[in-house]
């Protein structure tokens, strides 16, 4: 069983999946994974993973790993209605990328102002076993983590 650390796309304050206020990701609908609630400033969002960039929309992204867990970072919530604006793109879909690398950087104010919430699900696209998704004390204690600190560890 291969084990693969995925870090905080943004730093701010690590939440539990159940309690990001959408179900398509609370529910695990699209996978399993962990948020973060990001601080009221212009961020640069990372990779939480090195692999392949399969998918870049200005409000989300997907990198596959080279052990084919697919890690998915959404830019707050209901966000594609904004068409980009927000967001500014750092990488082409279909880069190989590092973790830690900057990938989009994501205008929080705009998106508050805008009356959506800013906060960030990170999941492992597809996973339907939430155990194999061990996350951080600072999620389980919802506490601030660091850009590029370990969310959690997924298992494939």
């Amino acid at each position: 069983m291969s084990k693969t650390p995925v870090l905080a796309a943004v730093a701010g304050r690590a939440l539990p999946l159940q309690d990001v206020p959408d179900p398509v990701f609370s529910q695990g609908m699209v996978g399993y994974g962990a948020a973060i609630d990001p601080p009221r400033e212009v961020v640069d969002a990372v990779a939480p993973v090195s692999g392949k960039l399969v998918k870049l929309l200005p409000h989300a992204y997907v990198i596959m790993t080279a052990d084919n867990v697919g890690v998915l970072v959404h830019l707050g919530l209901d966000t594609v209605g904004l068409n980009g604006a927000g967001f500014t793109t750092h990488v082409n879909e279909g880069d190989a990328v590092s973790a830690g690398q900057v990938m989009v950087t994501y205008d929080v104010p705009a998106i508050v102002a805008a009356g959506l919430n800013p906060v960030v699900p990170v999941v492992v696209m597809d996973e339907r076993e939430p155990e194999k998704i061990a996350v951080s004390d600072a999620v389980s204690t919802g506490a601030g983590i660091g850009q590029r600190e370990t969310l959690f560890t997924a298992s494939k």
